[in-house]
This record gives C-alpha cells, sequence and structure tokens, in this order.
C-alpha cells in the first residue's frame, strides 16, 4: 500500500514537472516567435526553419531513445493519407506562422479555441458522424467568446483572422486523419511527427525558394549577419521541436481528459505570459472574450466525456482496412529494446514494460500513448 501511494505521488510529480515545462517551452516558442516575425517578417522562412528542426534533430534523438521504427508503408497508402497529411501539416504550419505574424499572440491562440468547433464539422463532413446536442451546446462559449475577442480586439487584422482560422481548420484535419494513420499503421506517434516532418519540408522547400529565398537574402537581416535574429530564429526552431515532443509524453502519462485540460491551461498560460512580456494592449471585454472561449474548450471536452459511452466510433475502421506488414526480423525491433512477447492485428509486434528499459515510462504501453481512440484526439499543438 505505501509502495502504491509512493508510485502514484511520483506519477503526479512527474506530470505536474512535464507540464510545467509543456507551459514555459511554449509560451517561449510562441513569444519568441512573434519577436523575430517583428523583425524578420518572413512566416514562410520560420516555417521552413522549423520543419528542418524536425527533420534534422527526431531522427537521431529518437534512435538515442529507442523509440521504435516503422515498418515501409504501401505505395497506395502512403499517397493516399501520408502526403495529404504532410500537405495539411505543412499549410496549417505556414497560416499559423502569418496569424502570428499579423495579430497579438493572445488573439491567435484565442482563434484556435475554435478548433472543436472545427472537428465537429470535419469529422460530420468527412465520416457522416453526428454528435449528442450537449457537445453542440458546449460550443456556443466558444463561438460568442472568440466572438467578443475578434469586435474588441485593438490589432485586429483580417489577414491574420482569416489565417488562424484555416491554421486551426489544418491542426484539426490532421487530428482526424493522423488518428486513422496510428490505427492503420501502428506507427509511432513521434515516428509520424518525424515522418511529416520530411515530407513537407520536401513539398515545401521549392516553393520557398520561389517565393521567399531572394527577398530573405536580401533582408538586412541576412546580409548583416545580425546574429540576434539568427538566434531567434534557431531559438524558435529548437522550441518547437521541443514542445510537441513533451505534449507527446504529457499525452503518454495521463488520459485524454487530462489531456484536454491541461492543453486548455497552457493556452491560458500562453495567452497570459505574452501579455505580460510583449505588453500588446487589451481591454477587459476582450480579456471576457478569450477567458469565455478557453471555458468553452473546457465545457466541450466534459461534455465528449460525459457523452463518450454513448458516441459511435470516430473512425469506423474494417478489418479489410487495416495494412498487413510482415513480421522483423528476427521477431525483435533493435530501435526498441527488448524482444517481443505478441503481434498486433496488423503483423506487427508490441513491446511489453516487461522488456523495456528500466526507467523508460513514457514507452511503457508500445506507442508511448494511452490506450483507447480518443487518445490520439489532440495530436498536434
Amino acid at each position: 500500500m505505501l509502495g502504491s501511494k509512493r508510485t502514484g505521488s511520483r506519477h503526479v510529480a512527474v506530470v505536474l514537472l512535464m507540464c510545467l515545462f509543456w507551459y514555459v517551452i511554449s509560451s517561449s516558442n510562441n513569444v519568441i516567435g512573434k519577436m523575430v516575425l517583428n523583425e524578420f517578417p518572413f512566416p514562410m522562412t520560420v516555417t521552413l526553419v522549423q520543419l528542418c528542426s524536425i527533420t534534422l534533430y527526431s531522427g537521431p534523438f529518437f534512435n538515442l531513445w529507442r523509440i521504435r521504427k516503422y515498418q515501409d508503408i504501401p505505395r497506395s497508402y502512403y499517397y493516399r493519407l501520408i502526403v495529404p497529411l504532410a500537405v495539411g501539416k505543412l499549410l496549417a504550419s505556414v497560416t499559423s506562422h502569418i496569424s502570428l505574424w499579423k495579430v497579438p499572440v493572445s488573439y491567435a491562440h484565442t482563434v484556435k479555441a475554435t478548433m472543436p468547433l472545427f472537428t465537429v464539422v470535419l469529422t460530420r463532413l468527412f465520416f457522416g458522424e453526428k454528435q449528442p446536442t450537449l457537445v453542440y451546446l458546449s460550443l456556443l462559449p466558444i463561438i460568442t467568446g472568440v466572438g467578443i475577442a475578434t469586435v474588441t480586439e485593438i490589432s485586429f487584422d483580417m489577414m491574420g483572422l482569416i489565417s488562424a482560422l484555416i491554421s486551426t481548420m489544418g491542426f484539426s484535419m490532421q487530428n482526424i486523419f493522423s488518428k486513422k494513420v496510428l490505427k492503420d499503421t501502428n506507427i509511432h506517434h513521434l515516428r509520424l511527427l518525424h515522418l511529416l516532418g520530411k515530407l513537407s519540408l520536401f513539398i515545401f522547400l521549392p516553393l520557398w525558394l520561389y517565393t521567399d529565398s531572394f527577398a530573405v537574402f536580401r533582408h538586412n537581416a541576412i546580409k548583416n549577419l545580425d546574429y540576434r535574429v539568427i538566434a531567434l530564429l534557431f531559438a524558435d526552431g529548437v522550441l518547437n521541436w521541443l514542445q510537441n515532443i513533451i505534449a507527446f509524453s504529457v499525452l503518454s502519462l495521463v488520459t485524454p481528459l487530462t489531456y484536454a485540460v491541461a492543453s486548455a491551461s497552457k493556452r491560458i498560460f500562453v495567452i497570459a505570459v505574452s501579455l505580460l512580456i510583449l505588453g500588446n494592449p487589451v481591454t477587459w471585454v476582450n480579456c471576457l472574450g478569450m477567458t469565455l472561449a478557453i471555458v468553452g474548450v473546457l465545457c466541450y471536452n466534459r461534455a465528449k466525456q460525459i457523452t463518450k459511452g454513448r458516441e459511435a466510433p470516430t473512425l469506423p475502421l474494417s478489418q479489410s482496412s487495416h495494412i498487413k506488414y510482415q513480421p522483423l526480423e528476427q521477431q525483435t525491433d533493435p530501435y526498441y529494446r527488448g524482444s517481443v512477447n505478441g503481434k498486433l492485428s496488423n503483423g506487427l509486434h508490441r513491446a511489453t514494460a516487461t522488456t523495456m528499459m528500466p526507467g523508460n515510462s513514457l514507452l511503457a504501453n508500445g506507442s508511448g500513448m494511452p490506450s483507447g481512440t480518443a487518445a490520439t484526439r489532440l495530436l498536434f499543438v
């Protein structure tokens, strides 16, 4: 009994510490991103730096952390789902940086609180899923709060609003279809992040060379080697990569509802820090709108939790829709330490907690995430 209490207390302490790191890194990433874009107004270049960070850092560190690699994905499936996901990630990232460039951080994050609205609409369009009345009602405070914040925003910019909405819709689509990819392929969520980052960079690089490269190299910060701007760009890329890693680690340690609450609390923290450090002017009515939108997100997550038992699966998958793979050679995955004890339905092997390295608790369930379809609902942040 005493050992169980100590383990529980240690788990809570780890989660709280991880959430603190998550909040600090996320708020720092947003503040530094805004500072970069104020002095270096090239949102596409900032996107390129972040994609390069995901591509360069993920491979070596994921191998070092012994995160299992994925098997080859069939070409037809790759073009049908993986490539569109990468394009969606690219579009969402670019428009997110445009919104951050055009409007204050606090307002951009308030608009991003509309993600549940886009999730409800898109799942209805793509999968015909109907939500209970309680879920629809929980969207009202989100819409009202964002509306109040928009009307009262002193630094309002239409391009910034539209970009933030497109970005939110893009991330919402990623969450929906990434869940299907994770189910079909059993790819580790961090490996999926790395794969999408590499593919997005490959697609985006020619576009960046055509649209931004010449203007970037003519900018004073690059011509004069302004080390402050270069350092901020580097820090923004590293922090964005770390933010994703920590977000996934928190998700692997807690239930989906706890993660949703932590994510909404993180948004509040980011808004507060940006207002404190960047000092953009706000009115009390504007703050009321922001608060109402965040409370609406919490209400939505609570409504989903209450009605979860009565909901049909978001992504009905038949057995035939799963991809079949050959088992790994010698029945052992060299990138995921330890021998395996059983096969998944798609032919891959799942490592158990007893075969893990001691202390590698974030990967103790094989995928690094809680079981259940709702666990991947907030895959991208």
